[in-house]
């Protein structure tokens, strides 16, 4: 875990996030909290993670997505040496 990231702020808000029960409170409070273009982009890198994963190429994920290469390839990056987040949602998500 980044030390830089780890506040008393991004722990309230993760809190806030744990509390939500559905997909309908998801969009309320995104909506609120996020752009639609912040929100956008989340979704994009999480579809380019997804898509890395089930071994696509770039310019196929560039196609689908309109992702750049940039941000594919800073998605790969985390895929390969970051800290699993993706894996342990993917495994979750996909086990239901």
């Amino acid at each position: 875990m980044n030390k830089k990231l780890k506040t008393d702020a991004v722990d309230y808000l993760f809190d806030a996030i744990l509390s939500l029960k559905n997909r309908d409170e998801c969009y309320s409070f995104f909506e609120d909290l996020c752009t639609v273009n912040e929100l956008l982009s989340l979704s994009q890198r999480f579809e380019v993670a997804a898509m890395l994963k089930s071994h696509k190429t770039y310019l196929e994920i560039a196609d689908k997505t309109g992702a750049s290469t940039a941000t594919i390839s800073r998605v790969n990056r985390s895929l390969n040496y970051g800290n699993d987040g993706y894996d342990l949602v993917f495994d979750r998500i996909n086990t239901k």
